[in-house]
C-alpha cells in the first residue's frame, strides 16, 4: 500500500506536552492509510496523555475525520470518520496529517454532513441511536414520544426515530419553548409545564425516549401502551421520578437505561447513525484550534464543550 510521510503531535511520556515531529506511515493489511482533516479533542485524550501511555512515543486521537488515502475496504478519496478499535487509546491515534487505522475503524460519512459537522454529532449521534434502535428497539409503525425534543440530543432522537419506520412521533416542550427547529421532526408537539406535567393531548405511544427525566418520565409512563416501553437517556428535569408500580406491572412496561460506557457500537452503527441524523439538520457548537495549538485546545476540554484539531493547520 501506498506510504506518506506528514506531522504528527506526538507525547513522549506522561503529560500534556506534545512535540511536532515528521512520521512516515503506511498501512499494512486489514489497516487504512487516512489523510486526516480534523480530530476531536475529548477528556478521553486528556486522560491517555495523562496517564500511562501504551507506547512511547504516542500519538493521541481517538475520533477523527478524514479521507482514504490506501484501502482494502473503501476506495480512496472516499471521506470518512475513524472511531473505535482502541484507536488513541491503546494504538496510535489521529492528531497528524496522515494516520494508519484498523479498517474496521474506519467510517463511510454522509455526503450531507461536512466534516465539522459529523464530528461535533458523532457522539449524540451515537446516543440517539443506542436509544431509539437497540434500546428501545422502534420499529415500523410505532408511534413514539419524544421529551426534550427542542435539544439537540431530542431531534436526533426524533429523526433516528423517522428512519427507524415510526409512524408518528411527538415532540415534548416546555410551555414557552419555541419549537421551530423541531417541527419538521414531529407530528405533534404537545407542552409540558413548569411542574413537569405533559399536556392531556399526549396519546398513547408504543415507546418514549426520555431525555429529561424528573415527573415528565412519570407523565409519559402513564401514556405508554401494554408491552412498551421507555428508553431513558437524561434528568435535566430532575434525577428523581415517581413510578406507578400498578401501571408498571398491570401493562407490561419496561423502564431501560441508556448507558454509552456498557455498549458496544456494532459495525455499521457510526455510519449508520450519521446518516439518520442528516434530516435534524443540527450542528452543535465547536472551537477549532489549528493543529499547533494542541496545548489549547486541551486546555478549552469541557463537559459541555466540543473542541477539535485542524490537521491540515499544522
Amino acid at each position: 500500500m501506498s506510504a506518506r510521510a506528514g506531522a504528527v503531535l506526538r507525547s513522549h511520556g506522561p503529560g500534556l506536552q506534545l512535540k511536532t515531529e515528521e512520521l512516515e506511515l503506511a498501512a499494512g493489511p486489514g489497516e487504512t492509510l487516512v489523510e486526516m482533516r480534523m480530530a476531536a479533542v475529548t477528556q478521553a485524550d486528556r486522560s491517555a496523555l495523562a496517564g500511562k501511555q501504551p507506547t512511547q512515543p504516542f500519538v493521541p486521537g481517538s475520533e477523527g475525520v478524514g479521507v482514504v488515502v490506501a484501502s482494502s475496504v473503501l476506495e480512496a478519496g472516499t471521506s470518512v470518520m475513524i472511531r473505535g478499535e482502541d484507536v488513541g487509546v491503546t494504538r496510535p491515534g489521529l492528531w497528524g496529517q496522515y494516520a494508519v487505522v484498523p479498517d474496521a475503524a474506519v467510517h463511510r460519512l454522509p455526503a450531507a454532513l461536512d466534516p465539522v459537522a459529523a464530528l461535533a454529532l458523532l457522539t449524540p449521534a451515537l446516543t440517539a441511536h443506542t436509544a431509539v434502535r437497540r434500546v428501545a428497539a422502534v420499529v415500523e409503525g410505532e408511534t413514539v414520544v419524544v421529551t426534550g425534543i427542542t435539544s439537540v440530543l431530542g431531534r436526533l432522537c426524533a429523526a433516528v426515530a423517522r428512519s427507524a419506520g415510526a409512524a408518528k412521533v411527538i415532540g415534548l416542550a416546555w410551555v414557552g419553548e419555541p419549537v421551530d427547529a423541531a417541527a419538521p421532526l414531529v407530528d405533534q408537539i404537545v407542552r409540558v409545564d413548569g411542574l413537569g406535567q405533559v399536556g392531556r393531548e399526549l396519546p398513547w405511544c408504543d415507546a418514549a425516549i426520555d431525555t429529561v427525566g424528573g415527573p415528565v418520565t412519570s407523565g409519559v409512563l402513564g401514556q405508554i401502551t401494554p408491552g412498551g416501553r421507555v428508553a431513558v437517556l437524561g434528568y435535566k428535569a430532575g434525577e428523581f421520578t415517581t413510578i406507578d408500580l400498578h401501571q408498571l406491572i398491570g401493562r407490561d412496561l419496561r423502564v431501560l437505561p441508556v448507558n454509552l460506557q456498557r455498549t458496544v457500537i456494532e459495525p455499521g452503527a457510526v455510519s449508520q447513525a450519521l446518516a439518520d441524523v442528516v434530516p435534524a439538520q443540527a450542528r452543535p457548537e465547536a472551537e477549532v484550534f489549528p493543529a499547533g495549538r494542541a496545548a489549547d485546545a486541551l486546555d478549552r476540554v469541557g463537559p459541555d464543550r466540543r473542541v477539535f484539531l485542524d490537521l491540515t493547520a499544522f
